[in-house]
């Protein structure tokens, strides 16, 4: 039996970036089913940082992570994990009111959101099909490094005398005095304070807490690589349209990532691509740009959970003593990560907030609002 203050279940960039923010403070032992920390969702990530991507109600996250992603602490790492993409998101003049409206939306949050004529438009994006006939540019969008930032934190955690277990899935957890008995890969830890950082396994980790789910629901997500002719240029930006039906952007070699931007209701997993999903992604890019499409070089997909409202789940639980939420983050939990790990350590602790979430209201966010 090994005795802590905090057992995190869930080793992707949730558990990572919090466990590194509490164990400063206090004993954590962090515990991953899979072998690898970060196997399910963050590994398989195509992530990019857009102050946009999520709506409004992410935004301030997104924001207060950005000089953090691009400047982080020397402690963490001796170079930022962001790199220049830029993003064009696209309309049809029958969705010219729609990105009107997303322009106003982040207009009020002051993200710089630029029209783009459609001379600019086809430098942008070179064959680029008829019918595209509005866009916006956000110079702002960057590539996130998320290897090397999951890594990073593990390894700041480690340094602060936090304790990886990984392949040890949680198969129970009681009461047990002041607090939980967690019985995980054969051993018995006992603690304080159980953070749910599960991801798409968020809902059945509080039940073995007898606690109530919250409704956080899995999604796959679908993702390819392909080769295409002509090849992408290198400054290919990310390519997202207004009705969130697809993204693409460029990689290696004229390479491009593609997505059908999918969303589809999934089981907790390891989750694959349907051949459905990879025939719509293909089609959609056909009717977005005259390249032909070489070869299918990889297909993946990963699960990216949401809560009811969309929003994460920050806080301890309304009615289940001891039981922390650090779940629920969607698509948006990297780029995220570390605003919300710091308010999520200020939660828990509860600890002044660091300057980087000051002035973010933990409110929208908390478990309670399900209850």
């Amino acid at each position: 039996m090994t005795a802590t203050d905090i057992v995190i279940v869930g080793g992707g960039i949730a558990g990572a970036s919090l466990g590194a923010e509490l164990a400063a403070h206090a004993r954590v032992i962090l515990l991953e089913a899979e072998a690898q920390p970060g196997y399910h969702a963050t590994g398989r990530s195509a992530a990019f940082w857009s102050e946009t991507y999520g709506g409004p109600r992410i935004q301030p996250l997104t924001s207060a992570s950005g000089g953090f992603l691009a400047y982080p602490p020397t402690d963490l790492s001796d170079r930022g994990f962001l790199s220049p993409r830029g993003a064009v998101h696209l309309a049809r003049e029958a969705d010219k009111a729609r990105l009107q409206c997303f322009s106003n939306e982040f207009d009020r949050q002051s993200i710089a959101l630029l029209p783009l004529a459609a001379a600019d438009l086809e430098t942008r994006i070179p064959g680029l099909r008829d019918g595209w006939t509005n866009a916006l540019e956000e110079p702002g969008c960057r590539d996130i490094d998320v290897a090397a930032l999951h890594a990073a934190y593990l390894k700041a955690f480690t340094r602060r005398d936090g304790t990886v277990m990984s392949a040890t899935r949680v198969t129970g957890i009681h009461p047990h005095r002041a607090g939980w008995r967690v019985i995980a890969g054969g051993q018995t830890l006992d603690c304080a304070i159980v953070v749910n950082a599960a991801g798409a396994w968020a809902d059945p980790v509080a039940q073995l807490c007898a606690a109530r789910p919250l409704g956080i629901e899995p999604r796959r997500r679908t993702i390819l690589q392909l080769r295409v002719d002509p090849p992408a240029p290198p400054d290919l930006p990310l390519v997202i349209d207004i009705g969130e039906t697809f993204y693409f952007k460029g990689e290696a070699g004229g390479r491009i990532w593609l997505s059908p931007h999918d969303e589809t209701p999934s089981e907790p997993c390891d989750a694959a691509p349907e051949e459905i999903d990879i025939a719509r992604a293909i089609d959609r890019l056909s009717k977005v740009v005259d390249w032909r499409v070489e070869r299918i070089e990889r297909a993946w997909a990963g699960l990216r959970s949401f809560s009811q409202d969309r929003l994460p789940v920050y806080g301890y639980d309304a009615k289940c003593n001891g039981l922390f939420w650090f779940a629920g983050q969607g698509g948006f939990g990297i780029q995220t990560a570390p605003a919300a790990a710091k308010l999520a350590a200020s939660l828990l602790l509860g600890m002044t907030a660091d300057k980087m979430v000051a002035d973010i209201d933990p409110a929208p966010y908390a478990p309670g609002r399900f209850a």
